[in-house]
């Protein structure tokens, strides 16, 4: 920590400057806030309540697997009757679990936890603006989401259960209540639940949009965001155009399903009575569907790939290299993934030239995404890099990132993934790829930006255990699934006890569900760590990383408002780690945004003393800004 040259200063406690927080009771000031720093942490809150249903839901399905023949009668007094007369879980609550794990997991923790948390606690504080363009349009995001997910967690106490007809709820399964339990009130309620789950999305990605363009600082043009900022909004834009595919989609499944209408059912025979419905295919559901899914691969990857750039930029002491580059393979990612979207549907029957169309699509989409895995590895490359828990995590993203995307290849190739469609081997991937990955990204950002909304430090001890035991489990639990995937295992089945291919596996199913069961567990680890620091953590430093980006330069704990007087001007891009000279000008290894040019001769390079001339018209911009504030 020497080398981040921290003042003592910077260590004592603040008091909150900003008069607006002192204003209002307990519902005002935690519960209606409209300060972006609160509706973060309500959305953080959120996420963690979420993964642990999520993460549950997962381990009640996996040892089922991993021991078919174990008796589960200790589950009853959780489960009920969804645990049977044998002890045995039910098999419609073992599809049901499946499919609410990966709606939880996919849209309301990697989704609303990880892009909901710090896009509304870091675009304000990294642009320079006192809050976002509409504080009421953010908490009515939030609140949006709160009633889906209240709509959706009723949904699990239903007698008939919740949907179970996977998380990608094809017709006609799901557009047929009489269809299987499954398809009752438990999915009607989980596309209630979804579609009020969109409008909150789309309220939050309209305001990241709006104050990335409207609300940034005296300085702060495109070319000196952080590159959260940029993963931020290229995610909110992303969001923004494919979400209403999926709320057009889900409408019109609800009225297949509640007024008659045939958008996705055609011919369809139940216990040899022939329903009316004609004309309609599912097949459109799934490209609606998957015109959003694809996108969403990467509404839960930029954010956390953003969240990875500015930790190890900062913990490196380097800066970012190719920042050039890494702007334009995430604009890259953000085209593609709009056109890539069938390479989810090589099995339904396209055709063959199409696919094929789609297959190079998907395989140029690796270009981008390699772009940024080999700028991760040259920024860590002979840096002073330092091992802190978000250090960690962003390292192993970036692990996960590069052995996940390798069999994304493989799957991209239609011949290969017409074999492995519907086997462990795509489970294998998108766990590793877009679940492991994206909820290493989010456990980075708690760790690196917990200081800033607690005022307080996580225990890093306990920081590298729960890493460790995180890395280690999530590779035991998704690498063998590659070799079962290859095997033949097919995806969503309840039992593999019938199959004879299947019995030389039996050990190895054994042993993922194992490794899922203490990685899980390790979670709890990262939660006693994350609620006892916020109340008993050593107090933080003002900028205990030695960061650049504008959010340290605020009180401990910024209140309604984020600085008590002026927002800072910016002079510079936030990656001026290590520069040549910049200990002789006093700023150690590290020149924060928000310094003048004019302060630091010995490290200016030479186009950087052209713009000291620019320096004073910024300033009085700056000030003009601030004197024509209504906010303080």
């Amino acid at each position: 920590m020497s080398s981040v040259a921290l003042d003592i200063e910077n260590t004592k406690p603040e008091a909150h400057h900003d008069e607006h927080e002192h204003h209002g009771n307990f519902w005002t000031k935690y519960i209606f806030s409209t300060d972006h720093k609160v509706i973060a942490k309500q959305y953080l809150f959120s996420g963690i309540f979420w993964a642990l249903i999520g993460g549950s839901l997962s381990l009640l399905f996996r040892i089922q697997l991993g021991f078919p023949d174990a008796d589960l009668s200790w589950l009853k007094p959780f489960l009920g009757h969804w645990i049977n007369d044998a002890g045995k879980l039910d098999t419609n609550f073992y599809l049901a679990a499946v499919t609410m794990h990966g709606t939880i997991m996919v849209f309301f923790v990697l989704t609303a936890g990880l892009s909901g948390t710090f896009s509304n606690y870091l675009i304000p504080l990294q642009v320079g603006a006192r809050d976002m363009a509409s504080g009421f349009m953010n908490a009515l995001s939030y609140w949006f989401f709160f009633i889906a997910s209240v709509i959706m967690l009723i949904s699990l106490f239903l007698e008939t259960g919740p949907a179970a007809g996977g998380w990608v709820i094809y017709p006609p399964l799901s557009a047929l209540p009489q269809a299987s339990q499954g398809s009752g009130d438990g999915m009607t309620l989980w596309l209630a639940s979804m579609a009020i789950f969109i409008a909150s999305q789309l309220l939050g990605g309209i305001n990241y949009i709006s104050t990335v363009i409207n609300m940034r600082t005296a300085g702060m043009s495109f070319s000196k965001l952080p590159l959260t900022i940029w993963s931020f909004f290229i995610t909110a834009v992303i969001g923004t155009l494919s979400f209403p595919v999926l709320f057009s989609a889900a409408l019109l499944l609800i009225f297949d399903r509640s007024f008659g209408t045939s958008f996705f059912l055609s011919d369809i025979y139940i216990q040899g009575e022939m329903l009316h419905n004609t004309g309609g295919s599912p097949i459109l559901f799934q490209h609606l569907f998957w015109f959003l899914g694809h996108p969403e691969v990467y509404i839960v990857l930029l954010p956390a790939l953003g969240l990875t750039s500015e930790v190890i930029a900062t913990n490196a002491r380097k800066p970012i290299f190719g920042y050039r580059a890494m702007i334009g393979s995430m604009l890259g990612i953000a085209f593609l993934s709009f056109i890539v979207w069938a390479h989810h549907m090589f099995v339904s029957g396209m055709n063959p030239f199409l696919g094929s169309v789609f297959m190079f699509l998907t395989l140029i989409i690796a270009v981008p995404s390699a772009v940024k895995a080999f700028n991760y590895i040259t920024t860590l490359w002979k840096g002073n890099i330092r091992f802190t828990p978000a250090m960690l995590f962003s390292i192993g993203l970036v692990s996960l990132f590069i052995s996940g995307g390798v069999t994304g290849i493989i799957l991209g190739n239609s011949a290969l993934d017409i074999q492995l469609h519907d086997t462990y081997f795509v489970v294998a991937h998108f766990h590793l790829v877009m679940g492991s990955a994206s909820f290493f990204g989010m456990l980075a950002g708690v760790y690196h930006w917990f200081p800033k909304m607690f005022g307080r430090m996580m225990n890093d001890k306990l920081g590298y255990v729960h890493f460790w035991l995180s890395f280690v489990g999530a590779y035991m639990v998704f690498f063998p699934m590659h070799y079962i995937g290859i095997a033949g295992f097919p995806r969503r089945y309840y039992s593999y006890t019938n199959f004879d291919f299947t019995q030389s596996f039996t050990d190895l199913s054994a042993i993922i569900s194992v490794a899922a069961i203490i990685t899980v567990s390790a979670q709890l680890l990262f939660l006693f760590n994350f609620f006892y620091s916020i109340f008993k953590g050593k107090l933080a430093p003002k900028n205990p990383w030695g960061a650049n980006s504008l959010e340290w330069t605020t009180p401990r704990v910024p209140g309604h408002g984020n600085w008590p007087g002026a927002i800072p001007v910016v002079y510079r891009w936030p990656y001026d780690y290590s520069k040549p000279g910049s200990d002789k000008d006093g700023f150690g290894d590290h020149i924060p945004q928000h310094i003048p040019f004019s302060q630091t001769p010995e490290s200016n390079l030479e186009g950087e003393k052209d713009l000291i001339a620019l320096e004073p018209e910024l300033k009085k911009l700056g000030e003009e800004i601030y004197k024509n504030e209504d906010f303080h």
